[in-house]
């Protein structure tokens, strides 16, 4: 009896268990929760003694893990598949060793994967119903069998059956489950298996799944493409989009009727661009279709640039208390970054807005949802405002009404095909049905079965349900096409497709090219994908009728996004800003943050330099300064000492005034000409001396002028003329004093070169040598005007001006006045020592007092000239000053030593008359009595020189 009900639990799928043999007898391999759950342990002592052995898997999770489950579970399965192991079902009713799938029979069979059930609670498989993921996909594929059973045109003479089973929304779970698609592919061996009475056993074979339609999370897809590869049978899924699934290589029998995640994430990248976003966080549940999904969006992201993530959220598949709130924390952290691109199921979804309502975020962040988000109103309920502007992406879908039709006329009479539609009765009526032994819960009203879908409940059709009325028609359509060129005029299944080949399969369901349930065609290419085509909807609150999900664009390979559509929280036409900086403003420069292409520091161009592209600041040339935005230079404005301006008035104006006064002194002695006091006064050097005074005074003029070849030429050559002419006269009038009261003291023998034309030789010589200078100057270099930029540069680059000036630079300057600096400090000193002599002999005291005050102008130029060399009015300053000390020297010399003269020639005409011509010889005499007078000075005794002369 014992080894009976090892055979009968032998081929129980459902208890998990799967059996093979080996040189030692048969081999059983039992799951911790299967066989040897409920299988003693003296029945496993008992044939163990009979020569079976047991293989127990303690920790199905463990073994059937991710990429190291599969490759246990291939070597089990290829180990069982040699050594041709027998599953068997001992006289036991199709549904007792199948309670959770559907059979449908038919003459080929497509195996069916859908999430019924939630995940359950800790330590239990299934959950709650999921009433429009489970049972309205689920029943869509019973439609579409419906449909394409009915149709005479589509496999005449063939009727497709299934065996639909529930997944459960978990992968290992659905694995296992998966197991009942390849029964009938192994080979069993019942030679040595015997019942109690010892007859051979009944053994069922199970029907043959020629593909699978499902899964719908990718990764139960993943895990279930793992195993059905093994045995060549092609999978059509409704609703897996993960990027990893478009591996052919790894995933060679997956194919899919929706586009993978990588086009998703390309639709979700381009409406971040148009929106303007460059800084975006990213939100991920922990599984493959959410990590996959952002995996594929950063990876996009970076290949086309000019996005960059801010954070990478990963949700956990077991979420502890807080965890939510802690993930809008440091969502928080990159405030700046609002968009947050999010690839989670809904459950994690509604929990997100949850917590960012818990942290008084409403409004703040803007999310951009997958497909798993959709137009969906389950994960927002309650939370509209939170979500209000969510973008969110749905794959191009339409209603089908033949569905619609289908599924609110179902009801417990005439469904009684699907065993989940009990449970679902009961959840969408809120009813209890009652059951024989079951008491029911005064709670609850009891269902009368007459209730009707959509009319004492709501209803709205699931969105994938035309992907899974397309996923079977492919598969309805592939085989179609195999059966015409397989079986022509045959009617039926015939023997060539007797089995049906999966990869031959395969390749026909590759081919397909249809009009699917919408309209719109369903094809796959190479690595069983469907063309990318979504609909991208936004949440709105206002200025609807409608609150709800408004679709604002389209994208088929490119993006169509009518902005003008779009609204924000509280009915703002604008679009927020998600950017990590701001755009620099014009002038201002990127100055990027190390490792995040998208930040940036902006820093003015300042002083000189103008924005020469974003991310470089270039100085302007010399002649340019840059324009008011600095995005480029323009030409420094050229300007000029004008006339009107003060600082050439006042020079103006006095050296006007000494051009006047030194032409009534001139035309005064021309006048006078041959009065006593011009003739005293040696008129030969007074007309040379009043000529140097005049072009001191016309100097100004020039220096005023707008400069050109001409006025620089006259500029180097009146500079220091006028000075030269002036000092070498007074120079030789001193010397010519001082020679003779010198030479008095010592003899009675006049000096030599005393004569007026002697004077005036020595005069002229002295003059030479400022004009020899000038020439060898203008030899040299040429006179020309330049335009100095540097002169006037401040660091405002507004103030900057190019001054139009002659090639006379300060040094030039000076060098030009030098001679003229060497005659003054030279008459100076004859001067000083010629200040002994009397006043009535001699002109040397007024000269000698013009000699020191122009000293005194002199020095206090100087400074004022070389002071102002930083200043941003150096040209005027120095010309005014220039200008002003000539003028000034003028006057003093014009005034001390011509002004008495004339003031007796015009006021005082009666002392203008001829006196006792002086000789050599009394000279002489009023030198020695200078000179006695001196010495008698010297020892404190004083004397007063005789005025009788």
């Amino acid at each position: 009896m014992l080894c009976s009900e090892l055979n009968q639990r032998a081929g129980d799928h459902e208890r998990g268990s799967v059996g093979g043999r080996d040189a030692g007898g048969p081999v059983f391999l039992l799951h911790r929760t299967g066989v040897s759950a409920t299988f003693s342990p003296a029945a496993e002592r008992t044939c163990s003694r009979a020569g079976v052995r047991f293989l127990r898997l303690q920790d199905e999770d463990n073994l059937l893990n991710g990429r190291q489950s599969f490759l246990w579970l291939r070597l089990l399965l290829f180990l069982w598949l040699a050594i041709g192991g027998p599953v068997s079902q001992v006289n036991a009713s199709h549904q007792h060793f199948h309670p959770h799938s559907i059979k449908i029979t038919g003459d080929i069979t497509l195996g069916g994967l859908f999430p019924i059930h939630s995940r359950g609670p800790h330590g239990l498989p299934c959950g709650e119903l999921k009433k429009e993921k489970g049972i309205h996909r689920m029943e869509a594929m019973l439609y579409a069998l419906d449909q394409i059973n009915s149709d005479p045109e589509l496999l005449p003479n063939i009727t497709l059956g299934a065996r639909i089973l529930d997944t459960c929304s978990r992968d290992t779970y659905a694995l296992e489950q998966s197991l009942t698609f390849v029964q009938a592919l192994i080979q069993k061996d019942t030679s040595d298996i015997r019942c109690s009475n010892g007859e051979p056993p009944i053994i069922r074979k199970p029907e043959r799944v020629v593909g699978v339609i499902g899964a719908s999370a990718s990764s139960v897809s993943i895990m279930v493409a793992n195993i059905l590869r093994l045995f060549e049978i092609p999978q059509v899924s409704y609703a897996s989009t993960a990027p990893e699934l478009s591996d052919n290589n790894r995933y060679d029998f997956f194919s899919r009727v929706v586009p993978p995640d990588s086009y998703q994430a390309q639709a979700m990248l381009d409406i971040v661009k148009a929106l303007g976003w460059n800084y975006v966080s990213t939100l991920a549940s922990e599984g493959n279709y959410g990590e996959s999904g952002v995996e594929a969006f950063m990876q996009i992201s970076r290949e086309a640039g000019g996005v960059c993530i801010a954070q990478s959220v990963k949700i956990p598949r077991e979420p502890t208390a807080g965890e939510f709130d802690k993930i809008i924390k440091r969502l928080m952290e990159t405030s700046n970054a609002r968009g947050v691109i999010i690839f989670a199921n809904e459950d994690d979804i509604k929990r997100v807005l949850e917590a960012a309502k818990r942290a008084n975020l409403t409004g703040h962040f803007l999310f951009v949802g997958s497909d798993s988000w959709g137009a969906k109103s389950s994960p927002i309920m309650e939370l509209e405002d939170v979500a209000e502007g969510a973008v969110t992406i749905l794959p191009k879908r339409a209603s089908i009404d033949g569905f619609d039709q289908y599924f609110v006329s179902r009801s417990l009479e005439n469904n009684r095909r699907n065993i989940w539609f009990a449970e679902f009765w009961e959840d969408d009526f809120r009813c209890k049905l009652t059951r024989p032994g079951i008491k029911l819960d005064p709670d609850k009203k009891k269902c009368t079965g007459e209730e009707r879908i959509g009319r004492d409940s709501s209803y709205e059709q699931e969105g994938k349900v035309q992907f899974v009325i397309d996923a079977v028609y492919a598969v309805a359509y592939a085989l179609h096409n195999m059966h015409q060129n397989l079986c022509p005029g045959s009617s039926g299944v015939c023997s060539n497709m007797d089995p049906v080949e999966g990869r031959l399969l395969l390749d026909y369901i590759r081919a397909v090219n249809f009009n699917g349930s919408a309209g719109t065609s369903v094809l796959f290419n190479e690595n069983g994908d469907a063309p990318g085509r979504y609909d991208i909807f936004q949440f709105q609150m206002t200025n609807h009728s409608h609150p709800g999900y408004h679709v604002i664009g389209q994208w088929t390979n490119n993006l169509r996004l009518n902005l003008e559509e779009m609204q924000w929280s509280g009915g703002d036409k604008s679009v927020p800003d998600s950017i990590c900086s701001f755009p620099c403003k014009p002038g201002e420069r990127k100055k990027m943050v190390k490792g995040v292409p998208c930040c940036w520091h902006c820093e003015l161009c300042d002083g000189y330099l103008y924005q020469l592209d974003e991310f470089t600041c270039e100085a302007c040339p010399s002649d340019m300064r840059p324009a008011p935005n600095r995005t480029a230079c323009r030409p420094t404005p050229i300007i000029k000492l004008e006339w009107n301006s003060p600082w050439s008035l006042v020079p103006a104006s006095l050296a006007m005034l000494g051009i006047l006064a030194t032409s009534f002194v001139v035309i005064t002695f021309i006048r006078f000409n041959d009065t006593p006091i011009v003739r005293a006064s040696g008129r030969e050097l007074s007309y040379v001396l009043l000529t140097g005074i005049f072009l001191i005074y016309l100097i100004t003029f020039l220096m005023i002028a707008e400069p050109g070849v001409v006025v620089c030429a006259f500029r180097r050559l009146l500079l220091g003329l006028g000075m030269a002419i002036t000092y070498s006269a007074m120079l030789t009038k001193t010397n010519r004093i001082y020679r003779i009261f010198e030479q008095g003291k010592r003899s009675v023998t006049p000096p030599k070169f005393i004569s007026p034309t002697s004077q005036l030789a020595i005069t002229f010589i002295l003059i030479s040598v400022q004009i020899l200078g000038v020439f060898v100057w203008f030899a040299v270099i040429p006179p020309h005007t330049i335009i100095d930029y540097e002169e006037l540069r401040p660091p405002n680059p507004d103030l900057a001006r190019g001054i139009l000036k002659c090639d006379m630079s300060d040094l030039s300057i000076i060098c030009c006045l030098s001679y003229s600096i060497v005659l003054m400090v030279t008459c100076t000193v004859y001067a000083v020592k010629s200040r002994g002599v009397p006043e009535t002999f001699n002109e040397a005291k007024p000269i000698g007092f013009t000699m020191y005050t122009t000293c005194i102008i002199w020095l206090a130029f100087v400074p004022i000239f070389f002071g102002t060399a930083q200043s941003t009015e150096k040209m005027f300053i120095q010309t005014a000053t220039l200008t002003v000390s000539m003028s000034l020297s003028a006057f003093v010399s014009l005034g001390m030593l011509y002004l008495p003269k004339v003031y007796v020639i015009i006021l005082h005409p009666e002392q203008n008359v001829q006196k006792r011509k002086r000789s050599f010889k009394a000279v002489v005499q009023a030198a020695r009595l200078s000179q006695k007078s001196s010495e008698k000075q010297n020892g404190e005794t004083k004397i007063e020189p005789d005025r009788s002369q």
